[in-house]
Order: structure tokens, then C-alpha cells, then sequence
């Protein structure tokens, strides 16, 4: 069972939360936990209905006058001063996007169509749940947001690294969020969804299945922000210049490819280097590594139903396989200057999905229609008033004559005389501006319906997906999926909560569901497969294709009696295909004198294995067995990573019990001689072929 409150926790009396005394019901159960009979409103007001926002029709817009959402999400964004609720721990870079032109027929946006026009970009990646202290390596979703300086005003392309969402309305969005952050009673565990108000959220709201099953996929400790997908979630209608209109879902490719983190290396990384992503991202800019990705959609018809192949546009927990509709390249992201202030730039920047240019439209979503209030909403707390556009990260770079006054924090010095419109006394300007003069001119669409609280029935397919999502992965992926289950669900108190969970799996894939089972001891519920689309191949990381090395790190253990000339060549090699090369050894300072010299950039004491991408043993390396660098050995070859020596070097390996002619330990004559091999294996990100020797877990792998 969950720890239970002791008597110092009690609160003073039993009162309302606004201090009105409150009897409360009969049962026995204390109101001031908020766990009366009924829901109610902040002003007591009983609710029919928490999961729904209010919308003409099922599939129609979210409604103004829904005080319920508006109210809930109102408080929610409220919670904390100044930290974010959510997306607290961040790092971000600047860079610009340029267009490739290739969207010019289905947008008039410039910032997409107007081919190589260079635009601006500050972007911000970030963990969903932790604190602004907490680790950068927790299983998380992270926050992947794009904004903007277009000339036509500021657009922000707010996603995350997975393209489904937790929730399918917005108004849910305080309820998972509240189910995943720390207790209440002790604000514990930190950063982590490993304990039961999580799990007892997503078992009972089934429509987290999807996104809850790519968390506890690689996808959820990703290797760098660099190696990372983006999302922008929802399906956003496009307008072109004929007026014409398509619904599309953008994503982000990494030019490094996609690649995460092993379990243990997460873990490592949170205690000797909780910087670990912010840290990454800052070295590789410095270093010239700029990141890379490029922007395409997948285009869809505006029609009526607003579904393609039976899958619902306006869902956002399903997605559309790339087999089906393939992505279109449409424009390239660089991230070349890191922020010269964290709190001026990376703290104080403020997104909102909004945002919009001409060109680029809203559909009915309700995730999205809520995220739209829920984004303005929330500055006002965290940043002090309305004006917070005009701190210098978040000004567009476009002019602005909004006719807005005064407020807290305000910048500017208006001079006109007539901040209303429409006005003779400053000659009638600012005028509005019509399609042809760039106005955001909204193309009309039909909306009708009656006002209810409900979804479309499309809606309510819940496991078709994860259970595709799974069957594409590659076999270390699948079994990295088991061992996460296991892990998190293992944490969890309440049996009622893990056997539901079952229950999930069941309906996923039966041998996953067997093996979590078995790890937590429990009886496997009956199989409940559900039909799914084929696998996509799309999906997998693992899938043996090469990708650059900027960036990456590999270290070189040697000594003062290390070939330090076949080091010189090895860095050369390594460094001239943008990775870099740490010299490693047991003590600081330099390594030889004259041409031949070596700086020691780790010792055995300030190195470990998370750091490096590929470990090196040089000819001459110490052959006594530190155990330091037996440790760091052990490590490395657990996490998959490539090695290589040339000369005596395998001795070192041979001594630490590693065994030199297993998958992925390459060996050659001279430092030159193995940087090409080196390379290649880097590329491969992990040597998948030694997973199953060193797959640590009292569960089986999945078959």
C-alpha cells in the first residue's frame, strides 16, 4: 500500500477550500481531500460530465461558453510560480529554417512556401513532468517546440518527440497531468511515471494507451536531442493562394537519425550527469556538430469526414503509417548559436500552439482547441501579466500595431492618440488588411451540430495502434518495451492497477503480456487481441541503416607508454568525419613531449561509460586492472557500444574479461588503420548484435 499520512500531515479544520466549514458526506472521508461524492465547479456548481469539453457537435469546435473546461484548465495552469506546470526542465538553441518551396501549393504561408527563404527559429526541447531540477535522462516525453520570426508575425510549432498524445480533449489535460507528477503527500517520485495515480490513470482512460506504450518504448529515453523526432501531434489545415485548402501533420527528421538511450545508461546519466541532454546539445554547437532536421507533412483532403482509411484526423492518439501517406519534405531546421542567457532566452520564451501565420489553420480537434486557450492562459501567472510578448525572445520580427495598452510589465511607448479602431483622430490606421494585403483571413467552413459533451465513436478505438506500434519494432526494441512494463508497473502498490495494466497488454500482444506477467509475479490475463494495421516499418529505430557521427564521442584509453603518434592519427581520422576523441588515462596532464603530445581530457575518476559513443583501447595502454576502468569497460560493452584497439590494446579487454571476438570489438594494426571500421560501427549508434549476450533481466526476452 501507498505510505499513509501521518497525524502532522492533517490540515488545521475541515473546511471548503474557501475556508466554508464542510461536514462533508457520511462515509467517513475527509472533504478536504477533495474526494466528496460529486465533482463539482470551483463555485461548487455538481458537473454531469469532466471528460468532454462542450462542442457544436461531436466532431464540431470546442465551445466559448464551456465555464467547466475554461475553469479546470484555468486553475491548472496556475499551479506553479514561476516554474512551468508542465516542460519545466528545458534547453534551447537558435537556428533558422529554410524553406525548400515545395509547400507553395497547399499553403500560402511564406515561412513554408517561399522557396530558400531563411527564417529565424528558437527551439526548445524539454521534459514533460520534472522539475526545473530534476534529471534530463528520466522515460519522459519531451517537449520538442519550434518558434518562428516569420515576416509574417511569430508561428509556433509546438510538439513533442512522439506524434500522439496522451488525452483526446484537452479538458483531461490537469487529470493526467496531476496522475503523473509526484505525490501530493511528498512530492515524491521525481520525473518519473513509475508509481500508481499514473498507471491508475492510463488503465482506466484506455485512449493513453497509444502515446503510454511509445513512453515506455526507446522513445522515451532518447540518446540526444539531436537523435530526436518531432511532432506537431494534431492535423492543421493548410490554405494556399487560390484559397484552396488540405489538412496535413507535420514532422521533424533528425539528420543523426533516431536513437536512444539504454535503461542503464538513463540511469547512470541521472546521478553523474542529470545535464546529460542540455549538456549534449551545448557541446555539439560549440563544436560546430550544428543539429539538423527536416520539416515534412503528410497531406491529407479537407473533406467532410475528416478521416483517411478509416483513421480519424482529428484524434490525437492515432497516426497515419508513412507507408500509407509518405512524408513530404518541405523545409530544413539548423540550430547553429546556443542561448547567451538561460533565463532571458530558455526560461522566459513562451510558446502557444495559437501562434499561426496566413496560411496555416485550426482544425476541430479538441486537444488542440483547448491547448489554444490553455497556452495564452498560463504566461499571465508565469510571466507576470500580459505583456510578455514583448520580452525580447518572444517579440516577432514582424511590426506590430495591436492597439493594446498599459498592463503589467509594459515595454513599449505608444504615441498615437487613438488606440481604437475604427478612428479618424490618427488618420484611420491602423487599418485592417484583407487577403490580398496578407490579412489572416479565415477560409469559411460549416459548422453545425447540437451542443453536447461527447466524442465521435471513431474515437473509441483505443488499442488497434499500440498493438501496431508494437508489432513494428525490431526484436531489442520489443524486449527494451517488456523490461520498461515491467520496471514501471513493478512499482506500482495496488494489484488492481497492475492487473488492469495486464489487461491493456492483453489487448497489444500476448507474449508481451506473458513476460510483464511473469516479472511482477501475476497470473497472465487471457489473450484479447485486437485487429491492427500491418507493421510499419517507419516506427522501428533499429533498422540497420547508417547514420553521420557529428557530434559523437569516443574515448581512447592510453598511458605514458600509449602509442601517441597512432593516437594523433586515430583523431585525425575520427575528428575529420565530425565526432570528437577524449584521451582517457589514469592520471591528468599530458601524455608524451614535443610533436607527439597527448592532453589527458578524462582520468578514471571524472570519466564514465554514458559519456562516450565508442571506447578505444590504444597499443601500450596500462595492463594493470584498474578498477575504475574495469568498471567503465563493463559498462560500455553492456550498453552496446562499439570498441576497438590496435597493437597490445586487447590485452586490456582480454584482462578486464571481455571477450575481444565478440560482436562489435574491432581490432587493427594502427590507430589510422581503425578509425574507418570504427566509423562505421559508430554509425549503427549500438551493436545490436550483442543484445541478447548482455540483456540483463529476470524477465525473457520477448520472443
Amino acid at each position: 500500500m501507498p505510505p499513509q499520512r501521518k497525524p502532522d500531515q492533517s490540515a488545521p479544520k475541515t473546511v471548503s477550500a474557501t475556508g466554508v466549514g464542510y461536514e462533508g458526506p457520511e462515509d467517513g472521508r475527509d472533504p478536504r481531500a477533495q474526494a466528496g461524492e460529486f465533482v463539482t465547479s470551483p463555485m461548487g456548481v455538481r458537473l454531469p460530465d469532466t471528460d468532454h469539453s462542450l462542442k457544436a457537435g461531436r466532431r464540431g469546435p470546442t465551445l466559448l461558453e464551456d465555464f467547466h473546461l475554461r475553469e479546470k484548465i484555468n486553475a491548472f495552469d496556475h499551479e506553479r510560480i514561476p516554474e512551468r506546470v508542465v516542460h519545466a526542465r528545458g534547453a534551447a538553441a537558435h537556428g533558422v529554417f529554410t524553406a525548400y518551396g515545395t509547400a507553395a501549393n497547399i499553403t500560402r504561408a511564406a515561412v513554408l512556401a517561399e522557396k530558400d527563404l531563411e527564417t529565424p527559429v528558437f527551439v526548445r526541447f524539454s521534459t514533460v513532468l520534472g522539475s526545473r531540477g530534476s534529471a534530463d535522462t528520466a522515460r519522459d516525453t519531451r517537449g520538442f517546440a519550434v518558434k518562428f520570426y516569420s515576416t509574417e508575425g511569430n508561428w509556433d510549432l509546438v510538439g513533442n518527440n512522439m506524434p500522439v498524445f496522451f488525452i483526446q480533449d484537452a479538458i483531461k489535460f490537469p487529470d493526467i497531468i496531476h496522475a503523473g507528477k509526484p505525490s501530493p503527500s511528498r512530492e515524491i517520485p521525481q520525473a518519473q511515471s513509475a508509481h500508481d495515480s499514473f498507471w491508475d490513470f492510463v488503465t482506466l482512460h484506455t485512449e493513453a494507451t497509444h502515446h503510454t506504450i511509445w513512453n515506455m518504448s526507446d522513445r522515451g529515453i532518447p540518446r540526444s536531442f539531436r537523435m530526436m523526432e518531432g511532432f506537431g501531434v494534431h492535423s492543421f489545415r493548410l490554405v494556399n493562394e487560390a484559397r484552396e485548402t488540405v489538412l496535413v501533420q507535420f514532422k521533424w527528421t533528425p539528420k543523426l537519425g533516431v536513437h536512444s538511450l539504454t535503461w542503464e545508461e538513463a540511469q547512470l546519466a541521472m546521478g553523474t550527469d542529470p545535464d546529460f541532454h542540455r549538456r549534449d546539445l551545448a557541446d555539439a554547437i560549440e563544436a560546430g556538430a550544428f543539429p539538423e532536421w527536416e520539416l515534412g507533412v503528410q497531406v491529407f483532403p479537407d473533406n467532410d469526414e475528416q478521416m483517411f482509411s478509416g483513421i480519424d484526423l482529428l484524434d490525437p492518439t492515432k497516426i497515419v503509417p508513412e507507408e500509407m501517406v509518405p512524408v513530404q519534405p518541405i523545409g530544413k531546421l539548423v540550430l547553429n548559436a546556443n542561448p547567451t542567457n538561460y533565463f532571458a532566452e530558455t526560461e522566459q520564451v513562451a510558446f502557444n500552439t495559437g501562434h499561426v501565420v496566413p496560411g496555416i489553420e485550426f482544425t476541430n480537434d479538441p486537444l488542440l482547441q483547448g491547448r489554444n486557450f490553455s497556452y495564452l492562459d498560463t504566461q499571465l501567472t508565469r510571466l507576470g501579466g500580459p505583456n510578455w510578448r514583448q520580452i525580447p525572445i518572444n517579440r516577432p520580427h514582424a511590426p506590430v500595431n495591436d492597439n493594446h495598452r498599459d498592463g503589467f510589465m509594459q515595454q513599449g511607448i505608444p504615441t498615437g492618440d487613438a488606440p481604437y479602431l475604427p478612428n479618424t483622430v490618427d488618420g484611420g490606421e491602423p487599418e485592417p488588411a484583407d487577403w490580398e494585403h496578407g490579412g489572416y483571413v479565415n477560409v469559411p467552413r460549416h459548422v453545425e451540430g447540437d451542443v453536447v459533451r461527447e466524442s465521435q465513436s471513431s474515437f473509441e478505438d483505443h488499442f488497434s495502434q499500440p498493438a501496431m506500434f508494437y508489432a513494428s519494432l525490431s526484436h531489442p526494441e520489443q524486449v527494451h518495451v517488456t523490461e520498461a512494463y515491467t520496471f514501471e508497473l513493478g512499482k506500482v502498490y495496488e494489484r488492481e492497477i497492475k492487473e488492469r495494466a495486464l489487461g491493456v497488454l492483453a489487448k497489444i500482444d500476448t507474449e508481451l503480456c506473458e513476460a510483464v506477467a511473469a516479472g511482477l509475479g501475476l497470473p497472465a490475463p487471457k489473450p484479447d487481441l485486437v485487429e491492427h494495421l500491418p507493421a510499419s516499418p517507419a516506427l522501428a529505430q533499429v533498422t540497420g541503416e547508417a547514420y553521420p557521427i557529428d557530434g559523437r564521442q569516443v574515448a581512447v584509453i592510453a598511458g605514458p607508454d600509449a602509442d601517441l603518434a597512432g593516437i594523433a592519427a586515430f583523431r585525425e581520422a575520427i575528428e575529420a568525419a565530425g565526432a570528437q576523441v577524449k584521451v582517457l588515462a589514469p592520471v591528468g596532464g599530458e601524455l608524451g613531449s614535443g610533436a607527439s603530445t597527448q592532453v589527458v581530457e578524462r582520468t578514471y575518476v571524472t570519466a564514465r561509460s554514458i559519456e562516450f559513443d565508442a571506447v578505444v583501447v590504444a597499443d601500450g595502454a596500462p595492463k594493470e586492472k584498474d578498477i575504475k576502468a574495469v568498471v567503465l569497460l563493463h559498462e560500455a560493452f553492456r550498453q552496446l557500444k562499439a570498441f576497438g584497439t590496435w597493437g597490445d590494446g586487447a590485452e586490456v579487454l582480454t584482462a578486464a574479461g571481455i571477450d575481444t571476438s565478440g560482436p562489435g570489438v574491432l581490432s587493427a594494426d594502427s590507430g589510422a588503420g581503425l578509425a574507418a571500421d570504427l566509423l562505421a560501427a559508430m554509425g549503427q549508434h549500438k551493436v545490436w548484435a550483442r543484445a541478447e549476450l548482455v540483456t540483463s533481466s529476470a524477465v525473457p526476452p520477448a520472443a
